[in-house]
């Protein structure tokens, strides 16, 4: 992804926060060249990757598949003293699609903050990591059924769906852009997402332009 492009899909995420009147963290707004200059205080934005997240998933092509996330707080696997919890909102286009995927370790709610609908693709997974062809059970707001697998789940403006580990999962937008927040357990984007086919979690950047905040994965360490 080109580093222009990455900047103004950011603008367009903060626009898209203001109409659904979601308000991000002082650390979003931190200039890219100030991070150079920030302590050890800033440490638990660093290292637990707090912040934007523009991605293509390699994919050459953000607007067929890709997402744009803020990570707001996370904990620190294998840190006891850490938050055990993380939470994320995302902008997800329409028709844009997250590859399919599942978590080993990590279970969360998916919630449809406002827009469109939240289109929502499920499947098992069999024991070597495929997928299976049983039928699936999903909880929406609290209610558990049974759906066929591949079955294609649509959330309204508030509604949500819990994804279970090992559950692989694809969304996108359908009739709109849709505003969406993840509630999970600690998120390590780094070494818990198994995607289906292979793909990497993060962008490669062309720099055509300066960065105007710098990607989750992008801070420079405390001197």
């Amino acid at each position: 992804m080109k580093r222009s492009e990455i900047n103004g899909y950011i603008r367009e995420f903060r626009d898209a926060l203001e109409g659904v009147c979601f308000r991000l963290p002082p650390f979003c707004d931190i200039p890219a060249g100030k991070w150079k200059t920030l302590g050890h205080e800033y440490d638990e934005i660093r290292e637990r990757m707090l912040g934007w997240d523009i991605t293509d998933f390699g994919s050459g092509d953000f607007k067929k598949t890709g997402l744009q996330l803020v990570t707001i707080r996370n904990g620190k696997i294998g840190d006891p003293e850490s938050k055990t919890y993380a939470e994320k909102i995302m902008l997800v286009r329409e028709g844009q699609v997250t590859p399919l995927h599942f978590h080993w370790s990590k279970m969360e709610d998916i919630i449809n903050r406002g827009g469109a609908d939240l289109a929502v693709r499920v499947w098992l997974s069999d024991e070597n990591e495929g997928l299976s062809e049983k039928d699936v059970p999903v909880t929406t707001d609290g209610i558990t059924r049974i759906v066929p697998a591949g079955t294609v789940l649509r959330l309204k403006p508030g509604e949500s769906i819990t994804m279970q580990r090992y559950l692989y999962h694809s969304f996108w937008g359908e009739g709109g852009d849709v505003v969406v927040g993840e509630v999970s357990m600690v998120n390590d984007d780094a070494k818990d997402n198994r995607f289906y086919e292979d793909q990497p979690r993060f962008s490669e950047i062309e720099e055509d332009e300066p960065a105007e905040v710098l990607l989750c994965n992008e801070y420079p360490p405390a001197d």
